[in-house]
Order: C-alpha cells, then sequence, then structure tokens
C-alpha cells in the first residue's frame, strides 16, 4: 500500500533518492547497504564515517568542559569560543574575517547549516541550482523548501562541469547555488576558473551562493578555494564546514556557517527554530581542535592520501575503472568494464559476492542523470590501513566471482 504523505514531505522524500518496494515509500539506499553488510558481514565502505577517533586533545577538552558543567543550552548561535576560533580560522587560512558577532552561526553539524540556510532564502517558485551527481541532502531539503531543483552536470572522469550546460541551467528564477567543493560523492576538487565561473553566473543572475566545504582540509596535491574569497562572491556567499570531517568527529554534530551579515541574519531566524542549539562541551572541545598545528592538517591529508590508494589499488585489481579523486575520502569507479552497466544492481549484490559494501552513484542523481551515471559505484577510504588492505584484498577477487 502507498503511503500518503503530506505535499513538502513528498518532495522531500523524493530529493531524498528513497527506494521503493512493492509500491511502499523505501528506505534510502544507506539503510539498504548497512542492512546488507550487516546480514553478511562484509565491510560497510557506503557510509562516509571514519572508524576511528580524531585527536586526543579535542576528546579531553570535550570531557573537561562537561566536568566543569558546560552541559545546558548554548546561547542560539554558538558559544563565543567557538565563533572566534571560527573567525580566527578562516583568517588563518583563507585570509577571510567574518565578524563573530554578526556574521558566524553555529550548527547542529553541516546538514542544518544547508537546512537553515534553503528554507530561510527559497520557496515555491525560486530554482536552486547545484552540480549533479549531488549530496542527498540537497535534494530533500529543496523539496521541503517547495523550490525546483535545478542541476547541471558533472562529467566523468573528471567530474568538472561543462561550461554550456552549467549557463544554460541558470535562469530568471535562479536564487541559491548550492556549491559542494570539495565535491561529495565525486572527490573533485574545482579548480580557481570553475569557482570564479559560478560566481560570475550568480551575479549575473543576482543569484545567492550556499557553498560547502566541509572536506576543505582533505584534499590531496590541490589547494582547496574557498569561493567567499573569489571576486565578487563576498557579498552574496554563504559558507558552511563542520568539524565532522576534519576531526573525524562525526557523531558531536558540529558545524558552522559564515557570511554577509544580512545573510546569517536571515538564516538564523530559521535556525532558531530547528535545534536552537546543541552540543554545548563539543562547541568548546571544536574551539580546541580548530587551533591545532599546521602539522596536524598537513598530516590528516597525507594519511587519507595513503588510504585512497590502499582501496584503489584493490579496485584496479577487480577489473574497474578507478577515478582518483583529488579531495574528500570518496573514490568512484566505472563498472563498466566488467560488463556491469547497472551500479545498483551489482550495489545489491557485491556484500554477498566479496564481503565488501558500496553505494550507487546512480542515487546521487535526477533521473537523467542517473542514466549518465548508471554504471559508477562511490567507495568511502576513511577507515583503518587494515580494513581498507582487506577490504582491498576481497575486492580484487571480484572479476572471479561475477
Amino acid at each position: 500500500m502507498t503511503q500518503t504523505l503530506p505535499a513538502p514531505w513528498q518532495r522531500a522524500a523524493t530529493g531524498a533518492n528513497l527506494l521503493a518496494s512493492d509500491g511502499a515509500l523505501g528506505v534510502t539506499i544507506f539503510e539498504e547497504m548497512t542492512t546488507l553488510a550487516l546480514q553478511t558481514g562484509a565491510i560497510n565502505l557506503g557510509q562516509g564515517f571514519p572508524d576511528e577517533d580524531g585527536p586526543a586533545e579535542i576528546k579531553a577538552a570535550a570531557q573537561a568542559a562537561i566536568a566543569e558543567g558546560s552541559n545546558q543550552y548554548a546561547p542560539g548561535k554558538g558559544i563565543p569560543q567557538l565563533r572566534k576560533a571560527v573567525s580566527e580560522h578562516q583568517k588563518r587560512f583563507y585570509g577571510l574575517e567574518p565578524d563573530p558577532d554578526t556574521e558566524i552561526i553555529v550548527t547542529t553539524g553541516a546538514t542544518e547549516a544547508i537546512a537553515a540556510s534553503l528554507l530561510a532564502l527559497v520557496g515555491p517558485g525560486d530554482e536552486v541550482l547545484t552540480f549533479e551527481p549531488f549530496y542527498d541532502s540537497y535534494g530533500a531539503i529543496i523539496g521541503l523548501s517547495g523550490a525546483t531543483h535545478v542541476t547541471a552536470p558533472l562529467l566523468a572522469p573528471d567530474f568538472l562541469p561543462d561550461a554550456a550546460a552549467l549557463e544554460a541551467a541558470f535562469t530568471g528564477r535562479t536564487k541559491v547555488v548550492v556549491l559542494n567543493n570539495p565535491h561529495n560523492p565525486t572527490g573533485a576538487v574545482f579548480p580557481r576558473e570553475v569557482l570564479q565561473r559560478v560566481v560570475d553566473l550568480a551575479r549575473k543572475h543576482d543569484a545567492i551562493i550556499i557553498t560547502d566545504e566541509v572536506y576543505e582540509h582533505l584534499t590531496f596535491g590541490v589547494r582547496h578555494i574557498p569561493v567567499a574569497t573569489l571576486p565578487g562572491a563576498g557579498d552574496r556567499t554563504v559558507t558552511i564546514s563542520s568539524a565532522g570531517k576534519t576531526f573525524s568527529f562525526t557523531g558531536w554534530k558540529v558545524g558552522w556557517l559564515s557570511g554577509p551579515e544580512h545573510l546569517i541574519a536571515a538564516v538564523r531566524t530559521v535556525k532558531q527554530f530547528l535545534t536552537y542549539s546543541s552540543g554545548t562541551p563539543f562547541q568548546s572541545a571544536i574551539a580546541t581542535g580548530l587551533a591545532l598545528p599546521d602539522e596536524f592538517y598537513e598530516g590528516i591529508s597525507a594519511t587519507l592520501r595513503k588510504k585512497r590508494d590502499i582501496l584503489s589499488e584493490g579496485l584496479r585489481a577487480a577489473g574497474l575503472d578507478v577515478f582518483t579523486p583529488d579531495g574528500t575520502y570518496f573514490v568512484n569507479v566505472d563498472t563498466s568494464p566488467l560488463g556491469i552497466r547497472d551500479s545498483v544492481e551489482l550495489a545489491r549484490r557485491l556484500p554477498g559476492l566479496v564481503g565488501v559494501a558500496a553505494i550507487p552513484v546512480p542515487v546521487f542523481c535526477h533521473p537523467e542523470g542517473a542514466e549518465r551515471t548508471r554504471s559508477l559505484l562511490r567507495f568511502a577510504f576513511c577507515k583503518r590501513d587494515e580494513v581498507l588492505e582487506e577490504a582491498a584484498a576481497r575486492l580484487a577477487t571480484l572479476r572471479d566471482r561475477l
């Protein structure tokens, strides 16, 4: 029996890439792959979360904050200590100087920052433009807002946008561009010329840019360029990041956003009716993390690069085409060399075949984009080296098991 949902929730369900089963609203592909991994004992390289904790000094800071009584509501826009730390981080790495009092909000992870921003800035009749494939939360939140989700394709093997298609995706109704860089799920890190083209088009169409930069410190041999540093971007850009990816504390759900005061005030109006505030002791601990020395930030990138290469070796041994990512902790492959065109089908078979779970890239797309990415699979490599080595060894047997 098909479930009947109010229109906004139905739009969100469609945007969240839910899988239909017997005519009923299904579960997300992430839940399905996790269930299959548990049932088969497979190594789960589907969802992107680390299997070990981040720096000990950040954990100690959280424990100390709890012991000292920092356990009640934080201010709605975040504790002053963390807002100041975010501002200092932006200046230290990028030369930006957002005002901690008026241009920064602490959020319950980057997901709330994205939700509050979109719900504050768009509604029915507006268009929101993203690249495709797109992080699944974008589609769901755009659906909740009542706006129309428009996409511009990212093209393999580099997953960069076609210039003509990008320009054609902008219209007179484009209210917001959501830009994810470094990009999940493709692992692309967009060069300056691509980012500047987005900024120029946003200015031409008087659109706001929401830039999701949660993987800002997870790049490999290329430089992350914050959109807000580009000419013409500062007065129309909301920048989002979080502690989960940088420090491997995804369960703490501490994120933040920064931007010009008039946009941040609009977002704060919505955010106060979502969580209001959260994670008081974790906020002060993340302030400690943001002040860690450059060696820490350089180290996490080098460590992840090694993990990427371990897993990629196993994927190549399986006979798959590997698209080496420049950032994030995801690597994508093309299953076509094995004669497999349907990555969703392979993803469902993979846990039983070789004991590894992955996510099919088509679920990060609208129907047309899903067809274009039909043979792509995404694997997460934010796991311990020994886990990745075992996964690589299992994947190397795939060709023989098919």
